[in-house]
Order: structure tokens, then sequence, then C-alpha cells
């Protein structure tokens, strides 16, 4: 919740002094951002560990045109010396937000770790690739933000760096998206072959002017030679499921 008592403008002028990347944000955005009449912050996700402490929050901004604009920021401090203080970035888009938290030590999936204290033991192989192909579970119904969403595809589709990603035909399709909605179905850090690899299966689900839906499914992994973050995109979740498995194959 926001604080009721700090004005739109004092928390904004905050949020920008202290994330390290504000000079990123587009001109466009920070001068829309000068518009804004009302705020409200939320704590979007986390993760705690020994080694991370990460947070994720949300702040919304109402304009004076009425419509709304988000800015995704991202809070966090490394190591084991708990009184350093956090470090702050910004982002004007979730997936932009999220590929930079899942890029810290650690911090791949929100859920306990395989090898943590307390936690399963490493699965083998055979075992690793049956979570990877089985079934997600059942998740809400979707609630379509519409939020720069033909943009927000062009990104995810940027990104990605499989050479069978979605071509133009789906890049055109996607211009008429005018709201999308981003659901994690599947994350696991896993030990495959004595190397530790992180998967996450993300589907970005977008409503089309005409009110007709598509989706996007991006694969985050860090089953890379040198461990290096990695962002894959297909045209459904078969494919997706099936790159995912031949990853842990050759990992």
């Amino acid at each position: 919740m926001s604080d009721p008592y700090e004005s739109t403008e004092h928390h904004l002028d905050s949020l920008l002094r202290r994330a390290l990347n504000s000079f990123e944000l587009p001109d466009s955005t920070v001068d829309r951002l000068g518009t804004a009449l009302a705020h409200s912050s939320a704590l979007h996700s986390s993760h705690h560990s020994a080694v991370l402490h990460r947070e994720t929050h949300r702040h919304t901004y109402l304009l004076t045109d009425g419509s709304a604009l988000s800015l995704w920021e991202l809070v966090y401090s490394e190591g084991r010396d708990v009184s350093a203080p956090p470090r702050h970035e910004v982002y004007d888009e979730e997936g932009d937000a999220r590929v930079a938290a899942s890029r810290l030590a650690g911090s791949f999936d929100d859920s306990p770790l395989f090898g943590d204290e307390g936690a399963p033991e490493a699965p083998g192989e055979l075992e690793m690739l049956t979570i990877l192909m089985s079934a997600p579970p059942s998740v809400l119904p979707r609630t379509y933000s519409p939020d720069n969403s033909a943009d927000h595809a062009r990104r995810v589709l940027r990104r990605a760096e499989n050479a069978d990603r979605p071509g133009e035909p789906t890049a055109r399709l996607l211009r008429a998206a005018f709201a999308h909605h981003i659901t994690q179905i599947f994350g696991r850090q896993c030990d495959v072959d004595g190397r530790s690899a992180g998967f996450t299966l993300y589907e970005h689900a977008f409503l089309l002017l005409d009110g007709s839906e598509t989706s996007l499914w991006e694969v985050e992994h860090t089953a890379t030679p040198d461990g290096r973050h990695m962002c894959e995109v297909y045209e459904d979740e078969q494919t997706a499921r099936a790159a995912m498995e031949s990853r842990a194959r050759i990992c």
C-alpha cells in the first residue's frame, strides 16, 4: 500500500533518485510520469536466502489523461553482509524487471531451491525430465492488463535467442495486442550432470483487437555451456517444454 502522507510527486522523485538505472527509462515514459496525479505501490514478488534478498515492487501511477502507467522496482542485496544498503533498479516493463531479477545469484525462482537446507535432494536427470514435462497445475483465470501490450510482445520476441523463435507473421499479429497477462507455468533450479541449471516457463497471453487470444511461451534457463542466462520463445507450450527437455539432456 502507498503511504497516504506521501505526495505522488515526492514518491516518484524518490524512486527515480534511488534507482541506479533510472537514466535508462525512455524519455516518453518520464514525460508521461510528469503528469501523475496519484499512485499505489504493492509487493509483486520476493526471494530471500542466505546469500540474496530480493523484492520486486509495482508502482502504478494515475495520469491526467485517465490512463495508468506502472514502474517495476527491483530491490536487492547480495552476500552475507545483511547490513549493506540494498540496491535499487527500475523498469517500465515487467518482463525486463523479471529478467534482471533472474540474473541475480540464486534468484532464478522464488520457490525453495534443490540443495537448500530442508529442501528435497536434487533429483536425477530422469526425474528432472519428468518434472519438466509434467502437466502444469491449474491456474487462476486470466485478468488482462491493457498496458503497452504490443510493445511488450515486441520485447519478448526481441530477447529470444533460439533460431526457431516465432517469425514475422507472429510479430505482425501481435501488433494488434491491446492487453496481456503473464503466468509463470513452471520454475525450478535443478542439478543436472553435476551442474546447477535453472528452468522457468512463462506464458505471455495476449488479447487482440478482434477479441481473439494468442500466447507466446518463454523459456528462461541457464543450461548453457558457461551457465549464461538465456531466453527462448515458442508459439506453443508443447514445443517450449520439448525445448526444456532437450536443454536438460545436453546440459
